[in-house]
C-alpha cells in the first residue's frame, strides 16, 4: 500500500520524479523553500470540519475545511508528460460540499511565474512548468495560475494576509499557496497508482469506475472522485481534512466525499 507522510523535498529539475514511499497516512507540508514564513500554528490539532465557529481562522481552515486536489488527463491535446497527471488546483469546499470563490479580488495577482522567482521559489515555479499546465484552447499556464489562486486559493482562511509574520513580502501567501499545491501533488501520482494495479492508458481497454477507484485505494489508501468528458477519463480529486495552515499544516485524506462525473463503465483511459 501507498501510504503519505511527509510532503517531498521539491526536486531541482522539472523532470523529477513524483513518485517516493511514505509511511505515515498524514501529510505533514514542510516549507522548505520559504524557511522565514510560518504560521505559528500547530499541526496535531484538530483536523478542519471538527471544530465549532469562533476558532482562530489562521489556524484552522473554516469555513473551507475540505480540501481537494484536483488533477488533470488531458488527451486532446495532450498536456504534461505522458506518464503523470497534472495540476488542477487545491480547492477549499465548505464541509457541506458548498464552495466559494473569488474570495478577495484584491489579491488577484498576475505575473505568478514573476512572484514566485523573486520570493526564492524558482524550484516550484519549474515543477509547475512541466506537471501545471493549462489547455491550449483555454490559454496559458499563467493563466491558469492567475485563476487558480484568485478563484480559489483567496479563499483560504488561513491564507489571509493578517495571518502571515510580521514583514512578509506582498504576495508571499500565494508563494506558499504554490507550494504547498506542488508539493502535495507529488505524493499523489495517479499514473503510478494506476499503473500497479496493471491500468495503464490504452486507446482500446475500457474499464469501470470500481475498477478505477479500487486501484488507488489499493496503493494509496483512500478512494477518489474520478471525472470524465464523455466516457473518457479526464480527471481526478483527492479529499483532505486540514490541521493548522494551509502554509505549513498537515493535511489528513479521507475517502473522496463526492463521486465525480463518470459512469459506472465503459470508461477509456487513453494515452497522451
Amino acid at each position: 500500500m501507498f501510504v503519505v507522510a511527509g510532503l517531498l523535498a521539491l526536486a531541482g529539475s522539472a523532470a523529477a520524479s513524483v513518485l517516493t514511499s511514505f509511511t505515515s497516512p498524514n501529510i505533514n507540508v514542510n516549507r522548505e523553500l520559504i524557511s522565514d514564513i510560518s504560521s505559528g500554528c500547530p499541526t496535531n490539532g484538530t483536523a478542519s470540519c471538527g471544530k465549532p465557529a469562533g476558532t482562530n481562522t489562521c489556524c484552522f481552515e473554516t469555513p473551507g475545511g475540505l480540501l481537494l486536489q484536483t488533477q488533470f488527463w488531458d488527451t486532446d491535446p495532450p498536456d504534461g508528460p505522458t506518464d503523470s497527471w497534472t495540476i488542477h488546483g487545491l480547492w477549499p469546499d465548505e464541509c457541506n460540499g458548498s464552495f466559494m470563490e473569488d474570495c478577495d479580488p484584491s489579491r488577484a495577482y498576475t505575473n505568478i511565474s514573476g512572484l514566485l522567482t523573486a520570493q526564492g521559489a524558482s524550484a516550484t515555479l519549474d515543477f509547475m512548468n512541466t506537471y501545471w499546465k493549462n489547455d491550449p484552447d483555454d490559454g496559458t499556464d499563467e493563466e491558469l495560475w492567475e485563476h487558480e489562486w484568485e478563484t480559489h486559493g483567496t479563499c483560504y482562511s488561513t491564507l489571509q494576509v493578517d495571518c502571515l509574520p510580521a514583514g512578509s513580502p506582498k504576495g508571499a501567501e500565494a508563494v506558499a499557496f504554490f507550494e504547498t499545491v506542488v508539493k502535495l501533488f507529488q505524493t499523489l501520482p495517479t499514473f503510478t497508482f494506476l499503473a500497479a494495479q496493471g491500468i495503464t492508458p490504452s486507446s482500446s481497454a475500457t474499464h469501470t469506475l470500481a475498477s478505477l477507484t479500487a486501484a488507488v485505494k489499493a496503493e494509496y489508501g483512500f478512494t477518489p472522485s474520478f471525472d470524465c468528458d464523455g466516457d473518457d477519463l479526464s480527471g481526478a480529486s483527492y479529499y483532505f481534512h486540514i490541521i493548522g495552515s494551509v502554509i505549513d499544516g498537515t493535511f489528513v485524506p479521507i475517502d473522496a466525499a463526492e463521486s465525480g462525473s463518470c459512469g459506472s463503465t465503459g470508461i477509456k483511459y487513453l494515452p497522451k
